[in-house]
């Protein structure tokens, strides 16, 4: 296929409009609409492996319209009656089929190459200082399956020309990927409604909510095996001329399916994996965040060995000794597992999430003396009374006249900001000796996560 024909098939087919849509469609949702893809350390721009996920999340749409649009195209001689005259034409059928199989092969790769390259540019222009190849594998599956999608497409609309085969490839494709894709619950890591190994054959991948979490190197072969053999079936029912042929062509498909699930991880602890060398951790002395998060290190550190001085003004021997980037697995809203000794960070969670300079340190200090059990990340709602528990912590620690809220009081429907009024008031009326008690007590059952109304134990009323 020299320059010229290519530019010829790019000119007069609809081979353009695959690439325009996975690009242009995906660039639209993520800079026009201000959705999760931009919050946190997930975000699709905050590390190279979220970006690839995010590309991968959202070929759950744009898989089934390629096929679609690989179907149409497929349906070009079918269209213009042009298919008996062309089979009685010398060229070999292969040859026939390279030239629109392998334009729409070249546009898909180009528009999801630049939509990579565009989230690639961010990345590097943003704040991460970690970089790695691991996500390669994740964009080059991506672009497999595009690839593999729209060959198939075209490969069935040449063996069943007829009008309904774009939707109804479309509606088929379109179910098949949400239905493998759907979620059993907020769980710490993905978990399908139907068997693991099923749900990998999706090449859609799952909203990312951790940024260590990546794809393990036996979803990468096993879904390569199940797409190659979806491209060969495709391409060898374009260039078949029997029945039997066409018989034939579905081999590939069934061989691939079979050796894939035979590959693919059967648990989802096992599909998707931590990246242990984005885990790893990085210290300054007592301060230590993991190697995806290095570059917050240098404002991080000094922010907490001065958090850790004050800590132990107020707890003394009970204090914690270290500050230590949280790298544990979570479902939404689950309960964590604190030890007495660390302050623990998530820079997910609305606490820490846009904290800068004396923030940064009132954070900590309240992190430390009341820890919330459950991390109310800036994507969920919910922890108004642990930011109104800390906010009191904080205050006291940092010898505050008054109540200094951790972030916006807002609507107060509920009224724990008044009610944490009241127990600042109480607070602050005891003696030091009783104020340093009372903060010790609410420190044991925070850690301990044994009390469910702090604000009640601020205020000196016992509350289980």
């Amino acid at each position: 296929m020299n320059g010229r024909v290519l530019r010829i098939e790019l000119r007069r087919s609809v081979a353009p409009w695959a690439g325009i849509v996975v690009l242009g469609g995906s660039l639209a949702v993520f800079f026009l609409i201000d959705g999760i893809w931009w919050k946190g350390t997930a975000g699709w721009t905050a590390q190279w492996t979220t970006m690839a996920m995010w590309t991968r999340y959202w070929l759950v749409f744009w898989w089934p319209l390629v096929v679609g649009l690989g179907a149409a195209y497929g349906m070009r001689d079918s269209r213009s009656r042009m298919t008996e005259l062309l089979t009685t034409t010398p060229m070999p059928a292969w040859r026939r089929a390279a030239l629109p199989a392998g334009t729409l092969a070249l546009v898909l790769a180009a528009g999801f190459g630049l939509l990579v390259l565009v989230g690639g540019v961010q990345v590097a222009l943003g704040a991460t200082t970690y970089t790695s190849l691991d996500w390669l594998p994740i964009s080059l599956v991506a672009a497999l399956a595009l690839v593999a999608g729209a060959v198939f497409g075209m490969g069935v609309a040449r063996a069943l020309p007829s009008v309904l085969t774009p939707p109804a490839l479309v509606l088929v494709f379109f179910t098949l990927a949400g239905q493998l894709l759907r979620q059993r619950g907020d769980e710490a890591l993905p978990t399908s409604i139907v068997p693991n190994r099923l749900s990998l054959l999706s090449p859609a991948s799952v909203e990312p909510r951790q940024m260590l979490l990546t794809l393990s190197g036996s979803v990468h072969l096993g879904q390569t095996i199940w797409l190659l053999g979806l491209l060969a079936t495709g391409l060898a029912l374009l260039t078949a001329v029997t029945r039997r042929a066409r018989l034939l062509a579905v081999t590939p498909l069934l061989t691939g399916a079979a050796l894939a699930l035979l590959v693919l991880p059967a648990a989802a602890r096992d599909s998707y994996v931590v990246d242990k060398a984005a885990a790893a951790l990085v210290c300054d002395g007592p301060v230590c965040v993991t190697q995806a998060n290095r570059s917050r290190l240098p404002e991080l550190a000094p922010r907490g060995k001065e958090a850790l001085s004050r800590l132990h003004d107020a707890l003394g021997d009970q204090a914690p000794n270290s500050v230590r980037e949280d790298t544990a697995l979570r479902a939404v809203g689950d309960e964590r597992e604190f030890s007495a000794d660390v302050v623990l960070v998530d820079f997910d969670e609305r606490l820490f999430a846009d904290a800068k300079g004396e923030e940064l340190t009132r954070a900590l200090v309240a992190q430390g003396l009341t820890p919330s059990c459950r991390a109310y990340n800036t994507r969920e709602g919910g922890g108004r009374e642990a930011m109104a528990v800390q906010s009191i912590a904080a205050s006291w620690a940092l010898g505050d006249p008054r109540l200094v809220p951790l972030e916006e009081k807002g609507d107060d429907s509920y009224g724990t900001w008044a009610q944490a009024d009241v127990a600042w008031a109480k607070l602050t009326a005891l003696s030091p000796a009783e104020q340093r008690s009372r903060i010790a007590e609410v420190h044991a059952s925070t850690v301990s996560c044994t009390s469910y109304n702090q604000l009640q134990l601020l205020a000196g009323v016992a509350s289980r």
